[in-house]
């Protein structure tokens, strides 16, 4: 069983240490919104692995002359970027669970535009009727 990334574990002190900052940096990050630990009963600040990993994210930035506003901009869209990548693979999901086993359809085309579909096996009742094999490409 390994450590939950997530638990906000760190009192202000240890996270400064282990992000190599100042325990004031770290508070005033959280007053622009760029890190916002949790708060333990008391309303003292706990941080987590994941708060850490950011920390030292915004620092790489900020040394790299990015302004504070800057970061606050890029990790805000990143967390954006990471929501919709996890969404996309829960529609993924349900879109493979309802299709089911990949097969062919069949279509009939009427000589009005009516679209018919047909059963496996099933002709089209007129002759005027085109039929179209559809196969799904994998990803589909």
């Amino acid at each position: 069983m390994g450590i939950d990334i997530n638990q906000p574990i760190f009192v202000i002190s240890v996270a400064a240490e282990l992000a190599d900052m100042h325990p004031q940096t770290l508070r005033q990050y959280d007053r622009l919104g760029i890190v916002s630990p949790s708060r333990a009963p008391g309303k003292s600040r706990r941080y987590s692995q994941r708060d850490i990993d950011r920390l030292r994210e915004v620092q790489r930035l900020s040394h790299e002359g990015v302004s504070l506003e800057g970061i606050k901009r890029i990790l805000d869209l990143e967390n954006q970027v990471a929501a919709l990548q996890y969404r996309v693979a829960e529609l993924s999901e349900e879109l493979q669970r309802r299709r089911g086993p990949m097969e062919a359809r069949i279509f009939a085309a009427g000589a009005a535009g009516d679209v018919v579909s047909l059963a496996r096996g099933q002709r089209p009742r007129a002759r005027s009727q085109a039929v179209v094999v559809w196969r799904p490409r994998p990803g589909e």
